[in-house]
């Protein structure tokens, strides 16, 4: 994939599918969007190119500074890569930038910048300066400009349409289930591995702390949960807590903490990618350190029935 910042860059083609949008989660919506215009534009010989935006437009525009993400930026070039998208215009979204309206937009980056032949865009997509821009604007300048427009219907899974805000929701819920199936792989977040109190090693369960590589990242509800850990290109398994650790802690921060089965090596200050399964149970405080790692020891056991199930 190549990855551009500055229109100057870019080869003018008018043999080119486009896209454009946040596409924060890259679900399973998006992703009919990506394959259409990969399909395209191999169909007709030419090149496809998707237009994304850094920061997250919600993050700019004034009221919304304090949203979570469903994907950080590196996560989302590696699943557009994953699904054939060979070109990516990712611009810096400023207040200034906010200001375009659609048909600026529209003619600086796409009709003499990159170049066009088809847009492609979700059935609901809008853009531009008071969200503006729609099919009915793009089909209007297309016909002037000669491309053509298509928007993508909504995906709707077990009756109930894929979208980034119902996956966040999901998230909020603790629902990690659900949220996987809309986004069609697991949710996964990234961190480094540092320095804790020592209290799960003292109750034999040591843990790894995280330290989450984005802070705009979107962490799900706290609770048990069991999930797949990458580290050093290596592939482990064990029980996630996203929580306050409420039986010995009042400060009320939410931490992420891993519980790796059958390890024990050093990772400090190691990367580390968290790729959640399935939520195991709530949050709970406990009145003593012996309740405590008997529930462990519970929820160790109904994780190592979730992996078995897993592998097998």
């Amino acid at each position: 994939m190549r990855i551009y910042r500055d229109l100057e860059e870019i080869e003018h083609n008018d043999n080119t599918v486009v896209t454009l949008g946040t596409f924060d989660g890259l679900h399973l919506g998006h992703q009919q969007i990506v394959k259409d215009v990969v399909d395209k534009a191999s169909g007709n010989g030419g090149r496809n190119f998707l237009i994304t935006f850094y920061p997250h437009p919600r993050k700019v525009i004034p009221g919304n500074e304090n949203v979570k993400l469903l994907s950080t930026l590196n996560e989302k070039i590696e699943v557009l890569e994953k699904h054939g998208i060979e070109n990516l215009l990712v611009i810096n979204f400023t207040k200034e930038f906010s200001q375009q309206t659609p048909e600026q937009f529209v003619r600086k980056y796409i009709i003499n910048g990159i170049g066009v032949s088809e847009i492609i865009i979700g059935y609901d997509h809008h853009f531009g300066k008071g969200r503006g821009g729609n099919k009915e604007l793009l089909q209007e300048i297309g016909e002037k400009e000669n491309f053509s427009v298509t928007a993508v219907e909504e995906y709707i899974l077990e009756g109930e349409t894929v979208s980034s805000s119902s996956i966040r929701k999901a998230l909020f819920e603790g629902d990690i289930s659900k949220a996987n199936k809309m986004l069609g792989r697991y949710y996964t977040f990234n961190g480094i591995v540092i320095h804790g109190d020592n209290r799960g090693k003292d109750l034999g369960f040591p843990t790894a702390n995280i330290r989450i590589t984005d802070e705009d990242k979107l962490l799900p509800a706290v609770g048990i949960y069991f999930a797949e850990s990458i580290i050093n290109g290596d592939k482990f398994y064990g029980l996630l807590s996203i929580g306050s650790r409420p039986t010995f802690h009042k400060s009320g921060e939410v931490i992420p903490e891993f519980y790796i089965f059958d390890f024990n090596r050093s990772i400090y200050n190691t990367d580390i990618r968290i790729n959640m399964i399935e939520k195991i149970r709530n949050e709970e405080k406990f009145n003593s350190a012996e309740e405590l790692i008997m529930r462990m020891n519970k929820d160790k056991e109904e994780g190592r029935k979730i992996l078995e199930k897993l592998i097998n």
